[in-house]
């Protein structure tokens, strides 16, 4: 988990083959549609998906010139709780799938191990939940 969030969690991707991915999970599991929500709720939940894209974005622009832009997904196709994709997207991608969504990645970049989170994330995951916190803060 990177931070604790007003209407969820922030988390980096357990795969990152596209560096800096990161999903939001609603703090309520029972919860499967934005829809489900009160309206502040609702809110709250999209403005962590805004807080959390831009936490991303600004981190994986400062680390990489050939970042960009950040996709924003709300899907719920797989995994039936609420939650949000926040995918960094890179001029360095395959030509065949730079322009395409995510999910069209060939299987083997998902369960490679070489993409697998672990300790060489340390510093990314570091840097975008320092980002959230700076991003928190009132300007």
């Amino acid at each position: 988990m990177l931070r604790r969030l007003t209407g969820g969690f922030a988390m980096i991707g357990e795969v990152q083959f596209l560096p800096g991915y990161c999903v939001l999970l609603i703090d309520d599991p029972a919860v499967h549609r934005l829809s489900d929500l009160p309206r502040a709720k609702r809110s709250a939940f999209l403005t962590d998906m805004d807080r959390l894209g831009e936490a991303v974005e600004r981190v994986c622009r400062s680390r990489d010139s050939t970042f960009r832009r950040i996709n924003l997904e709300i899907l719920g196709n797989t995994e039936p709780y609420l939650h949000a994709h926040i995918w960094p997207r890179y001029d360095w991608e395959p030509e065949e799938v730079v322009h395409m969504p995510v999910w069209l990645y060939p299987r083997a970049r998902w369960t490679d191990p070489q993409y697998a989170l672990g300790p060489q994330h340390s510093a990314l995951r570091q840097a975008i939940s320092e980002e959230l916190e700076r991003l928190a803060s009132p300007e």
